[in-house]
C-alpha cells in the first residue's frame, strides 16, 4: 500500500495541527489531568490514521481487457437507469453511478483505453452524493473517452463533504485502462454514461473496486 500524492499536504497539515493541539493541552493541564491528555492523544491518533487511510492506494491486480468497461472508482452501485444526457451526447444513455463513502479508496481510474475527446469542469451545488440531482446540479468534472467510435462519459461529482475534484486528463490525450483519471477528496460519486443497450455486469447495491470490477462488456 502507498499514499496518494494528493494526500501529502493534507496529512502533513493534520499532523501539524494535531501535534500542536496536544502539546498545548499537555502544557496547560500538565500532570493534573493526564487522562484528558491521554484521551486527546488517542482521539488524535485515530483521526490521523483515518486521514492517512483515506489517501491509501492498496496493491491490487488491475483488470486489463479491451472488451470491457472497468469500474472507475471504489464504492457501491447506487444508480442503474436510462437517462437523457444534456451535457455531451444529447440523447439517451445508460447511467451507472458509484457512491464513494469516506472509507473507500478515492483514486479514480480510466474505465478503458482510448482518446480523451471532451474535458469540462462545472461549478455547482454540494448536494449529498446519493441525491439524483447531484449528477446535473453539483460541482462536477466530466470527461469523454473514445475508442473505435465508442464514447463513454465519466463524471466525477462532488458531494456535501467532498469539495475538491482533481482531474488529470486533457483533450487529445491517449489514456490507458486502469491508469489514474483523477481523485475526489472525502467521498462522493462517479457516474458512467454508457451507450444504450450496453451489457452490464453489475447489479444495484453491488460493491465494486476501481480498476478491478468489470462494469460492462462491449
Amino acid at each position: 500500500m502507498t499514499i496518494h500524492r494528493e494526500g501529502y499536504q493534507t496529512i502533513a497539515l493534520v499532523t501539524l495541527v494535531l501535534g500542536a493541539l496536544n502539546l498545548i493541552v499537555f502544557w496547560v493541564l500538565g500532570g493534573s489531568q493526564i487522562w484528558i491528555c491521554s484521551l486527546l492523544f488517542i482521539i488524535s491518533l485515530v483521526f490521523l490514521l483515518f486521514i492517512i487511510s483515506f489517501f491509501r492506494i492498496p496493491s491490487r491486480k488491475l483488470t486489463i481487457t479491451s472488451n470491457s468497461i472497468i469500474a472507475p472508482a471504489d464504492g457501491k452501485v447506487v444508480v442503474i437507469e436510462e437517462t437523457n444526457d444534456e451535457e455531451y451526447f444529447h440523447d439517451k444513455r445508460l447511467q451507472v453511478s458509484i457512491f464513494m463513502s469516506p472509507a473507500n479508496v478515492h483514486v479514480n481510474r480510466n474505465p478503458f483505453s482510448g482518446e480523451v475527446v471532451y474535458n469540462q469542469y462545472h461549478k455547482g451545488k454540494y448536494l449529498v452524493a446519493w441525491n439524483p440531482k447531484s449528477s446535473t446540479e453539483n460541482e462536477r468534472h466530466s470527461v469523454v473517452i473514445r475508442n473505435n467510435g465508442r464514447d463513454v462519459l465519466v463524471k466525477q461529482i462532488a458531494g456535501a463533504v467532498a469539495k475538491r475534484i482533481v482531474n488529470y486528463l486533457k483533450v487529445g490525450q491517449q489514456v490507458k485502462q486502469g491508469e489514474e483519471l483523477g481523485f475526489i477528496k472525502f467521498g462522493s460519486r462517479v457516474d458512467l454514461l454508457l451507450p444504450p443497450g450496453t451489457q452490464l455486469n453489475v447489479k444495484l447495491n453491488e460493491t465494486v473496486q476501481g480498476g478491478v470490477t468489470v462494469i460492462a462488456n462491449w
